[in-house]
């Protein structure tokens, strides 16, 4: 027993010796083009320091964002349940890890036993009676020959590393949706602004016409009020109605901070948040700063570490057990040296027929990687045709709002004129509802437009990462491994392994 006790050292080497079968990861190539097609023309590349990270939504200077985004991270329930998906994963790396220690317990039992016995010299019957009891330490283990379980802990940290990429994606997307609610609020309170305008420069031609034809200046027919009457009270309309969608978007703002609609009070405001310059870089670098890509990689890592668990099963378990202890009948003196036992045993099973399982598991995890690796490539080309389309809606938009600037300007100083010529009895009131329906209509669409632009630049952030990186991700390196010397003596209870059998699995061993 002491003897081989001595050599844990010689059995850990012949264990870490061991390949662990199936294929080794290889991240698959993905083409990546030089540079975006939309970038010439819209901005040169600049380095990846000069991308967002951190608080990105400062760049738009508005102090609502600067408020409610850092609250995402702790109380969105959806990015809550993702942290709690990544603890879990956590912990079944943990599990994995578990499973390359012996177990070891402990046994103990106790009897109390007796006869009647035979007759005594008085004729009365003599009782008998026994205490025995036993103590005893069991340790098994099953050597991870074949690399199963590190091919296990391997699928479970590529697991748990794309679930914190998941969990960075969920916080990037809430954030950006969040940024993106606040900007279709401001626009609203906009829209209602201009909508108050719009109220107030109808009500004062409607003052115009009805004195036109009260000071009797002009031939100002009854048709002119009549229409002037008809515009006004449908701006009126039009403001009442655009209340429902500014409290919508308040109450959905609420909720994405964790909080019910009613409390969180959002005072009206006509400041809209500013339009930042937003560096795109390289293409490449798109393939580390976006979470959504580094947790499909991951994926893939994990299903191809899957695929060496499944080839695993085709080798035998081997199964080293030992006990140590005290077994005492009666039960005095049961911890005496003479009442010392022992023993140690190892066992193998491996499984010849199987009509296909193994076979059939092995062809499932090849194809779920597969499946990964076009899930992969795929979320890289989306990943490219975001950022692509977000640069070129950012540069079109950019000519469209200054055509619209110059388009308000005109119909601004348009409507002007039609008024005071109206005054002056040489046009009738349709030019001039004419002229302000045009002016109405540009400042409309001016707004629409400085809209979507912010939009898209929020858009382009999260398409871009937020200033994400893949090196933020847990490294498995960095996991506790275990050390020959965690591991007890008792998992050296033999010398040497079974040999693999000979009949081949259809996957060579990897790596050592």
């Amino acid at each position: 027993m002491r003897a081989l006790q001595a050599s844990p050292a010689a059995a850990l080497a012949v264990l870490l010796a061991a390949c662990a079968v199936g294929p080794d990861y290889k991240r698959p190539e993905v083409p990546v083009p030089a540079q975006f097609k939309e970038l010439p023309g819209w901005m040169a590349a600049a380095p990846a320091d000069a991308a967002p990270k951190g608080d990105w939504w400062t760049a738009f200077h508005d102090p609502l964002l600067d408020q409610l985004e850092p609250l995402v991270a702790v109380s969105n329930q959806t990015v809550r349940q993702d942290y709690a998906n990544y603890q879990q994963a956590l912990a079944e790396v943990r599990v994995a890890y578990a499973q390359l220690f012996p177990s070891l317990g402990v046994t103990g039992s106790a009897t109390r036993s007796g006869s009647r016995g035979g007759a005594s010299a008085a004729g009365a019957a003599a009782p008998s009676v026994i205490n025995s009891g036993s103590l005893e330490g069991t340790a098994s283990w099953t050597p991870d020959l074949w690399g199963a379980v590190r091919r296990q802990i391997e699928q479970n940290a590529a697991t748990a590393q794309a679930d914190q990429a998941t969990l960075a994606n969920a916080t990037l997307s809430e954030q950006t949706l969040l940024a993106t609610t606040v900007i279709e609020l401001r626009i609203a309170d906009a829209d209602i602004d201009l909508q108050r305008k719009t109220v107030d420069t109808l009500r004062e031609s409607l003052r115009v016409v009805q004195a036109q034809g009260n000071a009797s200046i002009t031939a100002t027919p009854p048709s002119a009020v009549v229409e002037a009457q008809v515009g006004l009270e449908t701006a009126q309309a039009s403001l009442i109605g655009l209340g429902v969608a500014r409290a919508q978007y308040a109450h959905a703002i609420a909720v994405l901070v964790g909080k019910n609609p009613e409390e969180l009070d959002i005072p009206p405001g006509t400041e809209l948040p500013t339009l930042p310059t937003l560096p795109a870089g390289l293409p490449s670098a798109l393939l580390q700063r976006r979470p959504d890509i580094a947790a499909a990689e991951r994926q893939m890592a994990a299903q191809n570490a899957a695929v060496g668990v499944a080839v695993a099963a085709y080798y035998p378990n081997i199964t080293l057990s030992a006990a140590d202890g005290f077994s005492q009948s009666p039960l005095d003196g049961l911890l005496k040296a003479a009442n010392h036992v022992w023993s140690i045993g190892a066992s193998g099973t491996e499984t010849l027929f199987d009509f296909g399982e193994r076979h059939a598991q092995v062809a499932a995890a090849q194809a779920g990687y597969e499946a990964a690796v076009a899930n992969y490539r795929g979320t890289v080309l989306s990943a490219f045709q975001n950022v692509e389309n977000d640069l070129s809606g950012l540069r079109i938009l950019a000519d469209q709002a200054q055509a619209l600037d110059v388009a308000v300007r005109d119909a601004t100083r348009g409507s002007q004129i039609a008024l005071a010529e109206f005054k002056a009895g040489t046009v009738d009131y349709t030019t001039v509802a004419s002229a302000e329906d045009a002016q109405f209509s540009d400042q409309q669409s001016a707004l629409n437009v400085q809209q979507s632009r912010l939009l898209d630049a929020v858009s382009l952030i999260g398409d871009l990462g937020g200033g994400w990186s893949d090196s933020q991700l847990p490294d498995p390196r960095h996991l506790p491994v275990p050390s020959p010397t965690d591991i007890p003596p008792v998992a050296a209870v033999v010398e040497a392994v079974t040999p693999p059998p000979s009949d081949q699995p259809p996957a060579q061993a990897g790596g050592q």
